[in-house]
């Protein structure tokens, strides 16, 4: 159906994903030019119902599903049934975020998709997998970033946890099905054998907590929440200047001398209390106060340019509107105004991956309205 040649041109994904996990790992594939088509129930996706709304549109949907056509396929009826193999027996890819027995219960269960379609990629998300006690429950977001021990490790300190505020339960969870899915891709071509990827957002919780998991194997001790400091890296957090916040990241020993040098304090890399990293994370409380002491005298501004001449990563801690007004995001492409007749403006993010064999304008890729492109599906697929 595409026409245009892109990495994934000719990949035909059948998308019957619903608000975030899934939809975010398939509008990737779209960006790289697989086929999506999106196969909606009677109702649509959750998200499309979702605000804020622009021109009576969810600019929530809109921003995860660029790309996509839309069918809407009722699997209790036996002719759209018969529609749905018919697009099974084109697809490359199947992906579905449902609750684990869902497909099952209109008689395409794993087992049958495997015989039926041998060459299909099958990618299920869901809350906790195929297997295991809590198989059967549904999950959101903030349930797998509380099981999953990231929100124990978020927050201002062991009294007060925090759900990260992007939903990386979902996210994480649709990088990882990108992954999976071009893996088995692949394997297809080497074996030219489809299979199935069962993706639990719990796992993918678990997958991304750093040095946590080997931090607690090697000192027992449960980690905790260290607001904006690094476990074993500092200085390494948000310091207070004379008008608000400045985040340093301060790598070695090396560095932290220069650091030393630009806040006008060479006692401070002398002190035997902070002459390696080690020493600087045992003795963070002390160092905090002394790095605030030299910085409170200036603004976060002229600390930014002081460090941005000598190489010392830091940064103010930006807003979104700040984002929109950065000409280091305008720069590359990052956030881009949503091109649609009946939209006058919507700035949408785009997509990270700057490869070096193809670019497109994402800004011409559109979100579709619920079954708008149902006719052109099933004249494709020859069933009208």
């Amino acid at each position: 159906m595409s026409k245009n040649k892109y990495p994934l041109t000719g990949i035909t994904v059948l998308d019957m994903t619903n608000v975030l996990s899934g939809p975010f790992a398939t509008q990737i594939l779209a960006d790289m030019g697989a086929e999506v088509i999106k196969v909606e129930k009677p109702k649509g996706d959750d998200s499309r119902s979702f605000g804020p709304f622009i021109n009576g549109k969810s600019s929530y949907f809109i921003s995860l599903n660029r790309g996509k056509k839309s069918i809407v396929l009722d699997l209790q009826s036996k002719k759209e049934k018969g529609y749905f193999n018919k697009l099974l027996s084109k697809a490359d890819v199947l992906i579905d975020n449902f609750k684990p027995g869902t497909l099952e219960k209109y008689g395409f269960s794993a087992a049958f998709l495997k015989r039926k379609y041998p060459r299909l990629i099958q990618t299920k998300i869901s809350g906790f997998g195929e297997t295991g006690p809590m198989k059967k429950f549904p999950a959101y977001d903030i349930i797998v970033q509380a099981m999953g021990g990231i929100m124990s490790i978020t927050g201002k300190n062991k009294n007060q946890f925090n759900r990260v505020g992007s939903s990386i339960g979902d996210i994480v969870a649709g990088l990882y099905a990108v992954i999976g899915i071009l893996i088995q891709l692949i394997n297809r071509n080497k074996t030219n054998k489809g299979s199935r990827l069962d993706l639990s957002m719990l796992d993918c919780q678990v997958a991304i907590l750093e040095n946590a998991i080997s931090r607690f194997s090697v000192e027992g001790k449960i980690p905790e929440p260290l607001g904006t400091d690094h476990p074993s890296i500092s200085p390494f957090g948000a310091f207070k200047t004379s008008d608000s916040l400045i985040v340093i990241a301060v790598g070695n020993d090396k560095m932290f001398q220069r650091f030393c040098d630009v806040v006008g304090d060479n006692n401070l890399a002398l002190n035997e209390h902070f002459k390696t990293n080690a020493l600087r994370n045992k003795n963070l409380n002390l160092l905090k106060k002394k790095i605030e002491f030299n910085l409170k005298g200036k603004s976060t501004q002229f600390w930014l340019k002081k460090f941005k001449e000598n190489n010392i990563p830091s940064s103010k801690i930006n807003n979104i509107k700040d984002l929109f007004e950065s000409k280091q995001i305008k720069d590359r492409g990052m956030i881009f105004n949503y091109k649609d007749k009946s939209i006058k403006r919507l700035m949408i993010s785009g997509n990270p991956l700057k490869f070096s064999f193809f670019k497109r304008k994402l800004e011409n890729m559109k979100s579709s309205e619920l079954n708008e492109d149902r006719k052109h599906i099933l004249k494709f697929f020859k069933l009208i």
